[in-house]
């Protein structure tokens, strides 16, 4: 590992890195709260804009692999400035977008700038940082980047109320250059040894992802036929096999799957992944309820959203010590039961409960999400090392975004499969939410088991035992 500037202070790179995760968490949730706005400007249902958020997030997963090789080829520092600059171009491309189908291109365009940002910023750290300061430092920088939850939702929904969804874009203009310009400044350009970029690896796994999210936006739309259902996945199968083969034959494949033999790495991965499916779904499912199916407007959905995103931040500085007491097997099991009962609690609600009903989950669910969050993240990265770190946290990266896709996907399907059931049509709007909200909760209490696999002493010397 290398470093072109020797001097770098390292005192203000957790701030760095909690500029890029402020941008992408304000930037996806600010979104939230607007899609009605968007749907009603561009002449669409408000239940069928997930292909806004899923284009986004699905290319983020497929880039996050180039992100691991062009910072370790061309150092962190210029990765990262070439990133944020993408993103804050993209940024203008959605605010002036005049159909759907150019916000979708503008939003991909966006995302490849974001699949950059934060995994170049935390490799950067795993660099600059002893393993044993990771986990306070990893912390210490996502609190200013919970900022953006703080004030997305509620800004988004002021925005979209009193003036146009097109500002809330515009935001991102003022935060990327100033990033661009402390990017001068703070990053190290840290190097590593890497060999040929995989493009035939790039190619076949971004078209298993691509296919496979294809074919659940079809399904939660409503095209259910067997024969193109079958099709589909079949062709994402091929290609993920296709890839499985040529990573087993090729030196340095675009997603190392041997980081799997890593049993920390793995249970965290797949347990990031089957939480994420019943969680990612609420930030998506919970705006459109009170707005579609309560009658809230796009602002007052955006403040319910805030007490999750305040008590996220609040209890951000008592999870190393939690971790520490406890332990990351028994915060996991236990984290995971309480979200999904929350979640599961969620389909109780109707047209006549208070708004103090919805302040009190999503501030219980703010702080066990954050919780959970930082464990899962942790857990996955305690026990790399140099030679694979950068690989590893691209690998948590893309599992991260794969998790969110899928989730909003899955949440997206199910509102679309009871909706066909339950009389939608004729006004039935709170049943499809109810049953969505019960079924997300379900998928996140049976991912408890995964965390089971975890051994007492997992993640001690991360955590600072």
């Amino acid at each position: 590992m290398q470093e072109s500037t020797s001097t770098t202070s390292y005192k203000y790179l957790p701030w760095l890195a909690a500029i890029s995760i402020f941008m992408q968490s304000l930037d996806g949730t600010i979104l939230i709260t607007s899609l009605p706005s968007i749907a009603k400007d561009m002449n669409y249902s408000p239940l069928e804009m997930q292909s806004i958020i899923v284009s986004y997030t699905l290319t983020l997963a497929i880039f996050i692999p180039l992100s691991g090789w062009l910072s370790d080829k061309f150092g962190t520092k210029r990765t990262f400035s070439f990133a944020l600059a993408v993103f804050t171009l993209g940024s203008l491309f959605c605010a002036i977008s005049p159909d759907l189908t150019s916000l979708i291109i503008s939003r991909i365009i966006q995302a490849i700038g974001g699949s950059m940002m934060v995994p170049v910023a935390r490799l950067a750290i795993l660099y600059a940082f002893p393993k044993n300061q990771l986990l306070k430092v990893i912390n210490f920088m996502t609190i200013p980047g919970l900022i953006g939850p703080v004030i997305g939702p509620s800004l988004g929904g002021y925005l979209s109320d009193n003036f146009s969804w097109h500002w809330i874009f515009l935001v991102n203009l003022p935060i990327g250059i100033i990033g661009l310009l402390f990017t001068q400044k703070i990053m190290p350009n840290f190097t590593n040894k890497v060999g040929e970029f995989d493009l035939i690896g790039l190619l076949y796994f971004s078209l298993a992802l691509v296919v496979f999210t294809f074919l659940l936006e079809l399904s939660s739309v409503g095209i259910t036929s067997f024969t193109l259902v079958l099709a589909l996945l079949s062709i994402s199968v091929f290609f993920a096999i296709l890839y499985i083969k040529h990573s087993k034959k090729t030196t340095d494949p675009i997603v190392d799957l041997n980081l799997f033999k890593i049993r920390t790495l793995r249970i965290g991965l797949s347990g990031s992944l089957f939480t994420r499916l019943g969680i990612s779904g609420i930030p998506f499912l919970l705006p459109l309820m009170l707005q579609v199916g309560f009658g809230y407007s796009a602002s007052v959905a955006g403040l319910l959203l805030l007490p999750s995103a305040l008590s996220n931040v609040i209890i951000k500085p008592f999870v190393v010590p939690l971790v520490q007491k406890i332990g990351y097997r028994n915060i996991l099991i236990s984290n995971t039961l309480i979200l999904a009962v929350i979640i599961f609690t969620f389909s109780f609600a109707t047209k006549e409960t208070p708004l103090a009903y919805f302040i009190f989950l999503m501030v219980i669910y703010g702080a066990v999400n954050s919780i959970q969050m930082a464990s899962m993240n942790t857990l996955s990265l305690s026990d790399l090392d140099n030679d694979n770190a950068s690989s590893g946290n691209s690998l948590l990266a893309i599992m991260q975004q794969l998790s969110m896709s899928f989730g909003i996907s899955a949440a997206a399907l199910a509102l679309s499969f009871y909706k066909n059931r339950t009389g939608f049509i004729e006004g039935d709007t709170v049943s499809a939410f109810k049953y969505s909200f019960i079924t997300l909760g379900i998928l996140t209490a049976l991912s408890t088991f995964v965390f089971t696999k975890l051994k007492k002493e997992d993640g001690n010397l991360f955590s600072g035992k």
